[in-house]
């Protein structure tokens, strides 16, 4: 009896047999209980240790992270989710090497990922957040597997990409702000945007200026680059603020939503303010009212699937899909959660 076996039985898909067999995600109490029947009828015992041993073979795979403390702490949820996905797969067999990368910095880049081949890795994992350096990366791979999370990038071929779509997000920004305003907002609202070269956060930004298009809103762009890429200075925010007296809302594309609220309190704000993802700083001011909303694309649930849809690949052998999506939650001040990890 094999877990194909087992969803053919149930008329369900192998993932939802994997969720009963090892209570992960969410399963109806009906299901749930059809498994469990079919399990317990055919005697079905999984044996990951015991299919390992068959295989003689250990399996070593990668994850490449920019450093922890990049993006004011981001990718330390993003490591956080690696390396739970690590602690269960290390009793099968599988050893996962997680290396760190400074973003910003080309040099640190190329040797962490020539350090990385030299592992021989059967696959890797990682955010595709720099295409210019990481297509390369890619070419020269020849035939490791690898999955994406947080982001994809045109013209590769991951084995998954994990995350959210990204021209979603941004409309779905759009929505907020509509909604914030009680209808069409009567002033324009502003997307400040980072210049950089990452993927998703141009669709971000595409899908928040259709939505004002679709409904009419009046928009202001603001572009701009920092010395670590999506940061921006108070001075920056405080001038736009003053060439721009007039707003209904600010949309910011990133994680560095607190430094535009920081900002825009000393200028005494009567706006609203949108942003991306629940990192402390955040956290912080939702929880004061400093910001408006957050939308959380949950980068810790992102990297661990993509660690586990690698193993489920490679050494289970199983199908998996091209693209899983991550729901995005929304966050007010009234309902975030008292504890970031």
């Amino acid at each position: 009896m094999t877990l194909k076996e087992i969803a053919q039985l149930a008329g369900v898909s192998i993932g939802t047999i994997d969720r009963v067999i090892y209570h992960r995600g969410r399963v109806s109490p009906e299901t749930k209980k059809n498994v469990e029947g079919i399990i317990e009828r055919y005697q079905f015992t999984p044996d990951p240790i015991a299919r390992r041993l068959q295989r003689k073979k250990d399996y070593r795979f990668c994850a490449l992270l920019p450093l922890r403390h990049e993006d004011a702490g981001f990718w330390a949820q993003a490591l956080a989710g690696i390396e739970d996905a690590a602690k269960t797969l290390a009793p099968l067999g599988i050893e996962t090497k997680i290396v760190e990368y400074d973003r910003y910095n080309y040099e640190s880049f190329k040797k962490t990922v020539d350090t990385a081949l030299l592992q021989k890795p059967d696959g890797l994992i990682m955010a595709p957040i720099m295409p210019e350096k990481i297509k390369p990366f890619l070419d020269s791979l020849d035939g490791i597997p690898y999955v994406f999370f947080d982001a994809d990038m045109p013209n590769t071929k991951p084995l998954c990409v994990i995350g959210h779509d990204p021209f979603t997000g941004g409309y779905l920004a759009g929505r907020l702000m509509h909604l914030f305003a009680g209808g069409i907002p009567p002033k324009p609202v502003a997307i400040l945007d980072s210049h950089g070269e990452d993927y998703h956060l141009s669709r971000r930004r595409e899908g928040f200026l259709r939505y004002a298009q679709e409904h009419k809103f009046q928009t202001v762009v603001m572009e701009y680059s920092g010395y670590q890429g999506l940061e921006i200075s108070s001075g920056k925010v405080q001038r736009f603020l003053r060439e721009n007296p007039a707003l209904s809302g600010i949309f910011i594309s990133n994680c560095m939503t607190f430094q535009v609220a920081e900002a825009a309190e000393l200028a005494k704000r009567d706006f609203f303010i949108v942003g991306y993802d629940l990192i402390p700083n955040n956290h912080k001011l939702l929880k004061s009212g400093g910001i408006d909303a957050i939308i959380s694309q949950h980068s810790e649930e992102q990297s661990r699937r993509a660690l586990l849809t690698l193993y489920r690949h490679i050494v289970l052998e199983q199908e998996v899909p091209k693209r899983l999506e991550i729901p995005l939650d929304i966050y007010l001040k009234e309902n975030a959660p008292q504890i970031i990890t």
